[in-house]
């Protein structure tokens, strides 16, 4: 109990500080798009250890569920472009999701499952026999938050390789287009380059792959029925 309470307080005091401290400010579009001279003068000067940095927060930010996950992926994509930024927070994404999921399953998974484990019994039981599916679903078309998508999952018994490769597949098509937004942003110097092809071709593709996607998992259902 101790040790639970310790990392919960720890998670704590980090978001408060966050807030506290104002570094929200620095995770909205017109703050990165402050500083995006800054950063991109030091991943030219120091590319390895800004690749790595950049990585190491967003894995920070994901695990604690801040809100700038969504903000840095476009960062991402500004800073390094389409395949490296794809990959950076494809894998950082899912180590912080990952964390969270952790987290959330030894901190709060016995407790739950002692005091309402007749209830919890057929969602059990139901991700026990499907659990990738209905991962692979929430993270393909996110009618939940991010976050609440983590913490759920640490309630229930899914293995942590399966939720780490699902949520890789799964949540690749969005990062792919908010990165891809990404590389569009870094091209925007005045609002009438807000009317670019290649950005209203990101904002297209941001409204329609939540379509698309369930499109796709209506298909995948019906043909595992029949």
């Amino acid at each position: 109990m101790t040790r639970k309470l310790l990392i919960l307080g720890l998670m704590a005091l980090a978001v408060v500080a966050f807030f506290v401290l104002g570094l929200q400010q620095y995770f909205t579009l017109e703050g990165i798009k402050a500083e995006q001279a800054t950063l991109q003068a030091w991943l030219a000067t120091y590319p390895l250890l800004t690749f790595a940095g950049f990585f190491a927060i967003y894995v920070l930010v994901t695990a604690l569920s801040l809100p700038a996950a969504a903000v840095m992926t476009v960062l991402s994509g500004a800073l390094f472009g389409f395949w490296w930024g794809t990959v950076l927070v494809s894998f950082a994404s899912v180590a912080g999701a990952t964390l969270a999921m952790l987290a959330a399953r030894f901190v709060l998974r016995d407790s739950l499952q002692k005091k309402y484990g007749g209830s919890l019994k057929t969602i059990n039981d139901g991700f026990a026999k499907e659990g990738a599916f209905y991962l692979f679903a929430l993270r393909l078309v996110p009618v939940a938050p991010f976050f609440v998508v983590n913490l759920m999952m640490g309630l229930v018994p899914i293995k942590v390789r399966t939720y780490w490769w699902v949520s890789q597949v799964g949540m690749l098509p969005g990062t792919a287009v908010y990165v891809y937004a990404g590389t569009a942003l870094a091209s925007i110097a005045s609002l009438g380059d807000l009317a670019s092809p290649p950005l209203l071709a990101a904002f297209a593709a941001l409204g329609f792959l939540p379509l698309a996607a369930k499109r796709g998992l209506q298909y995948i259902r019906q043909s595992s029925v029949t």
